[in-house]
């Protein structure tokens, strides 16, 4: 998860950015803080997923078949 001060920093680039042009050493702190927190949703999301089991109503598992090898390669580690 991405510290607070870099969510606080994220936000006041994002809110200068609205109101002056940023610097171009700005410009890249926002960028790389932008793809650190890119990285850190997606790897929640990969975590939330690999917890995931898709039942249909007739109560069968229908999870698909991408989602269960990554499930077994988490098992395996």
């Amino acid at each position: 998860m991405l510290s607070q001060d870099k969510l606080n920093r994220i936000n006041e680039l994002a809110n200068k950015s609205k109101e002056e042009d940023l610097s171009k050493a700005e410009k890249e702190e926002q960028q790389k803080l932008r793809q650190e927190y890119l990285q850190n949703a997606r790897k929640s999301f990969k975590n939330q997923l690999k917890g995931v089991t898709v039942v249909d109503p007739a109560g069968n598992d229908v999870t698909p078949a991408k989602l269960k090898k990554m499930q077994e390669n988490e098992r395996k580690h």
